[in-house]
Parts: C-alpha cells; structure tokens; sequence
C-alpha cells in the first residue's frame, strides 16, 4: 500500500492579533504517514491541535513550516486545491452548518452540480451515495425533518458521492445522541470497509478510537503515542496525564492489575473484559 498522506515536520502558528506578540505555535513538527485503505483515529484534549491537523489535510489551513501532501498533491500548491478537495473530503461536528438545501437529494447533489456532473452520472452517484449511508428513503425529505445524526449521515453522503479517496471527520458525533453517534460510526465503519476509502477520525470518545485500526495520540502540538488502539490504551498512565481517559473496561482492567490481579492491559472491548474476569474468577475458584 502507498501512503495517502504524508506530513513532514508540519509547524503550523495562527496569526497574533496583537502585532508586538509571537504568534502561538499550535502544531510542532508533526511526521505522519497514513496508508490507503487504513481508518485512524486522532485523539488529543481541547488545544492539543487535532482540529488543526484535520483542516490541514484538505487545504483549510496552510503550514507555517513543513509540508502536508494528500495523494501526492502538495496542500499548499493552489493551482490544485479543487483536486485536493476532490481527493480528501471533510466532515465538520455540526452537520446543521453543512446543509445547503431543503431537499435531502438535492443536498447531496450540490457539490456535483458546482463540478459539472452530467445529470445522468449525478443521479446515479446521488443514489449510491445515500444507500450508502441507509439514507435512500428519505431522499425527498427535508432535512429539518431528520435527526442529528441522520443529517450527519446525509452530510457523509454529499462527501461520497465526490468518490474521494479520503474523508476527514472532526469530531462528527460531538453533537450526537447515544444513537446518532452509533450510526455515524456504523457508517464511516462501512465506508471503509467496504469501499477502501480511508478514514481519518478526529474524536474525543475512546470508544470510538478503540473502533479504529490505528489511534494517534496528540498533546501541545506533538504526536505522543501512534499504534494499534490495544497498545495505545494499555498506556492508561500516560493517557491520563495528558488528560484523556481509556475506554471502561480498559480503566477496569487497569484497577485490576494494580489490585494485584493477572489480567490483560490491552482489553478494549467488553467480550475481552468479560472472558478476562470469567478466567480470573475460575482460576480463583480452582485454586
């Protein structure tokens, strides 16, 4: 597999308002490489410049220093910057401020029509992409009739029927129910899987990262952790310093070890938990 993206020694500063005082470095030589096809998560607390990663990778913001490259597209070349966009498609946490049109089909066909699309190949891309959300029958719909996380989904859907080779989500479910989160998330799962497109995740539920193939972790501008989300969250001491928590059962795995138990730190799911304590607990009573 080819790398997607490719940051190098990305500094980024947003300007100062104040003309006598530095600008405040936010980002401070990221290195990042991310495969086609492999669906990451970008976890970090409020200032920690996930955010502004994320509007790196399709040209909303342009480095300081550093390059940012997106299919081998320089994000700083303009001349490509509606190439870029074409590759690389971003979702923002409030799929209110994403919605243009009163008509769920019409929505998701605005981008299309704005490049040119032929009606013919847009119908059909307009269709694809909201079956491919499970949002299909409620394309005449308004989407003041929708619920948060349905126009989330309609706003993922106007995203693929771009056909880009990466989607950048930042935070999509912040603004969710229990159950609009649950359905983003079964959707951009989809998205991935099922069409290889790479996933680009930018959260702050550890139980969304822990859904993910790979988890960065960011604190103060800087990559702190990148692995495996088993091997990310097994490092519950560091996590908690910087101010982010684990998923549940990995906190209890974690008190459990230091009670003194022989239990696993990379359980993040709670299959793993419950046939971890299921073979303390007959180890104990063998004993």
């Amino acid at each position: 597999m080819s790398n997607i993206i490719e940051i190098r020694s990305l500094r980024f500063a947003y300007a100062s308002e104040d003309e006598n005082t530095e600008p405040a470095e936010v980002l401070k030589g990221i290195d990042l490489q991310i495969e086609e096809g492999e669906f990451v998560a970008v976890l970090g607390h409020n200032g920690s410049g996930k955010s502004t990663l994320a509007k790196h990778l399709n040209g909303i913001l342009l480095p300081t220093g550093g390059k940012v490259y997106v299919d081998g597209i320089d994000t700083a070349d303009e001349k490509r910057l509606f190439e870029l966009r074409q590759r690389a498609g971003m979702v923002f946490q409030n799929p209110d401020n994403q919605i243009v049109s009163s008509i769920v089909e019409e929505d998701v066909a605005f981008a299309l029509e704005n490049l040119g699309v032929p009606y013919e190949e847009m119908r059909a891309r307009v269709d694809d992409a909201l079956k491919a959300v499970n949002m299909y029958d409620y394309r005449m719909h308004s989407p003041s009739q929708l619920s948060g996380g349905q126009k989330q989904r309609v706003a993922i859907a106007g995203i693929i029927a771009m056909r880009p080779k990466c989607i950048i989500l930042d935070e999509p479910t912040a603004m969710l129910d229990p159950q609009g989160r649950k359905e983003v998330m079964a959707t951009i799962s989809r998205m991935n899987r099922e069409y290889g497109i790479t996933i680009i995740l930018i959260t702050h539920y550890m139980d969304e990262a822990a859904q993910c193939g790979r988890v960065v972790v960011m604190d103060k501008g800087r990559i702190v952790l990148d692995d495996v989300p088993k091997k990310v969250f097994s490092q519950v001491e560091l996590l908690k310093k910087i101010g982010l928590d684990v998923p549940q059962v990995t906190e209890l795995a974690w008190e459990l070890r230091k009670a003194g138990y022989d239990i696993s730190p990379e359980i993040i799911t709670e299959e793993e938990c419950t046939a971890a304590i299921m073979e303390l607990f007959g180890t104990a009573m063998k004993e």
